[in-house]
């Protein structure tokens, strides 16, 4: 197959989506269920992209359709400008998917794994990349194991390693760093971002909120299948307008001095005073004038910043999503 990479006029978008519904059939008692309502995504080329939202929220299925694996009810998905209904083979050639669930061949060896993927993306010989995507996910040393053998974390790797034989300009990961240590994890960040600076878009499903925060400049969020966020990580942060201030105190205080009765002020300790504010609301300095003003010797102070977690369970807190 051709790289679609090497095509003169590169879309401006990776994956568009408009429209999209799922509606898995029921049977016997079960009832049918809508995996995905009136779904619309668009992933800018070069993008790291995460896609956030609770178990059950329709990521894995949008995930699915576009690798071609879940056939979708309605609505158009293009994958690279390829329609994936009636460019099928262009649009499958543009991804790489990596699954949640370990689906390794046991009597293969990481080598020959990739030797075969490679040969059935029609990679030529001459520009295969065994060795080196091997190295890249830490498997060079296993690279004549049977994949039986390997460890939960290194069989996690070799799909990873998998899913780049073909050097798709998208590369789209379904919980790729579950159940992998802290070491790799760091390691497999590392390599997805010099990937990413290479031009590839990566498309991110975690549930580590702390990953997507530190990796992506853009992030949607998806519950009960629809769209309740989508905005660059940063901007997603400055939606909850709430900041607090720690004080500890030289002094323990018995009760809140006046000068800070107007802010959300408490004291869990004698010695530690908590002020939440809106950053809307009032300044920083503000706060530090009527710490001066109270007359209080503060021996530290530290601030507690709104983060990704907060803006997931705010927008996905309930039993219903709600279209933003």
């Amino acid at each position: 197959m051709s790289n679609p990479s090497a095509a003169a006029a590169l879309p401006d978008l990776a994956v568009e989506i408009r429209g999209l519904n799922k509606i898995y059939r029921g049977g016997g008692k079960r009832a049918p269920k809508q995996a995905l309502a009136d779904f619309s995504l668009e992933v800018p080329r070069g993008s790291f992209f995460g896609l956030l939202g609770p178990n059950g929220a329709g990521k894995s299925t949008m995930i699915n359709i576009l690798a071609g694996l879940v056939q979708k009810t309605s609505g158009t998905v293009r994958v690279w400008d390829y329609d994936i209904k009636r460019e099928e083979r262009q649009a499958r050639c543009a991804i790489g998917v990596v699954p949640q669930e370990l689906n390794l061949d046991p009597f293969f060896t990481p080598q020959e794994l990739l030797e075969v993927q490679a040969g059935l993306y029609g990679v030529p010989k001459a520009e295969r990349r065994t060795q080196e995507i091997l190295e890249i996910v830490g498997l060079a040393d296993k690279a004549h194991a049977y994949a039986r053998a390997l460890s939960g974390g290194m069989r996690r790797r070799l799909l990873i390693a998998k899913a780049l034989v073909h050097t798709p300009p998208i590369v789209v990961l379904d919980e790729p760093t579950a159940g992998v240590d802290v070491e790799l994890r760091q390691h497999l960040w590392r390599h997805l971002k010099e990937l990413n600076k290479r031009g590839t878009t990566i498309l991110l499903t975690t549930h580590y909120l702390e990953e997507a925060e530190a990796l992506c400049d853009r992030v949607a969020i998806i519950n009960h299948g629809r769209l309740v966020a989508c905005d660059t990580t940063q901007a997603l942060l400055k939606r909850i307008d709430n900041k607090a201030v720690i004080l500890t105190l030289a002094q323990p205080l018995a009760e809140i001095p006046p000068p800070l009765a107007r802010f959300r002020a408490t004291l869990p300790l004698p010695n530690e005073l908590h002020i939440n504010y809106r950053p809307s609301d009032h300044a920083m300095q503000e706060i530090l004038d009527a710490v001066r003003a109270a007359n209080l010797a503060v021996a530290d102070l530290r601030t507690d910043e709104v983060d990704l977690e907060d803006i997931f369970l705010q927008l996905t807190a309930g039993s219903s999503a709600v279209s933003v």
